[in-house]
């Protein structure tokens, strides 16, 4: 099983335990590195990706949300989503990169069209600004 593939499955666990926080830190190094749809500069370090995947597992994943493709490389997979967010179609990507232990090192997410990037920028500041309250 190739290092992607076993990353994979520890990914799809943690979601489908509902993206607790503490487990997605348990899959990801702590010099991990973000890079969102919506904002500039990749964010580096467990923390701020762990608050972000946290933010987006509450905000996107909705029942409405699931990966409708999978490609699986040698440490890099790419998933495809759809997903609903306030009457809006939301396409997306996931792109994962894992270290040799399986390990999350780096996670980019693409989402279309525009007014779908727009409501996930939306609700992803809102969760964002829950979460440190």
């Amino acid at each position: 099983m190739s290092i992607a593939a076993e990353g994979l499955k520890r990914w799809h666990e943690v979601i489908d335990g509902g993206s607790d926080p503490a487990a997605l830190a348990a899959i990801m190094r702590d010099d991990a590195v973000f890079h969102s749809p919506v904002v500039h500069t990749p964010q580096v370090g467990k923390p701020i990706v762990v608050a972000y995947l946290t933010a987006a597992g509450a905000t996107l994943g909705n029942g409405s949300f699931t990966y409708v493709r999978e490609v699986v490389g040698e440490d890099t997979v790419v998933l495809e989503f759809t997903t609903e967010m306030d009457g809006i179609h939301v396409n997306g990507i996931d792109m994962i990169t894992f270290d040799e232990e399986g390990l999350i090192k780096d996670f980019k997410v693409m989402v279309r069209p525009l007014k779908a990037i727009n409501k996930v920028w939306e609700m992803m500041a809102a969760q964002l600004e829950r979460q440190k309250a």
